[in-house]
């Protein structure tokens, strides 16, 4: 009789956890090694986010709400990032009223060593399961999310 594999008797938010912290490690090591290990906690999603997609300025509204943090911990976070020189924040062009934050020069040469991190567990994975297997997680993983967002089904596109 076969043995049950482990990672079918670990709860599925354990295992994402773990998955996370796989990534979680490499980052942060990579940044230690960089000279920027002084990003806080929750300071890699915020990088990395801004980084993403060559967004120039986020509100800083949208960007609590993506935390899915208190408003108070997120203006912290925002605060010790400028103060760390990996954000800058700044009056909306379009709406006065509104503050934007951006990345700075530091904070996109972390975030390039911080997507290198990623991308070299990415690789990993692939060679340990397949690409087609990582497009396959992926897929999973955007169903999973749409769950949360009440967003339907995921395009198998």
């Amino acid at each position: 009789m076969a043995e049950t594999p482990w990672y079918d008797i670990v709860a599925i938010p354990a295992l994402l956890r773990h998955a996370r912290n796989t990534y979680g490690s490499a980052m942060r090591q990579a940044l230690e090694d960089g000279g920027y290990g002084d990003i806080p906690k929750n300071g890699l999603y915020v990088v990395g986010g801004l980084a993403l997609g060559e967004q120039r300025d986020v509100p800083l509204s949208e960007l609590i709400r993506s935390l899915r943090i208190s408003k108070q911990s997120a203006g912290q976070l925002v605060d010790t990032l400028v103060l760390r020189g990996y954000l800058e924040r700044r009056e909306d062009s379009q709406d006065r009223r509104r503050l934007v934050v951006g990345l700075t020069t530091r904070g996109r040469a972390a975030a390039t060593v911080q997507a290198a991190a990623r991308a070299r567990i990415d690789a990993q994975l692939a060679d340990e399961i397949g690409s087609a297997q990582v497009a396959q997680l992926r897929r999973s993983l955007a169903a999973l999310i749409a769950l949360d967002h009440d967003e339907g089904a995921v395009d198998d596109a």
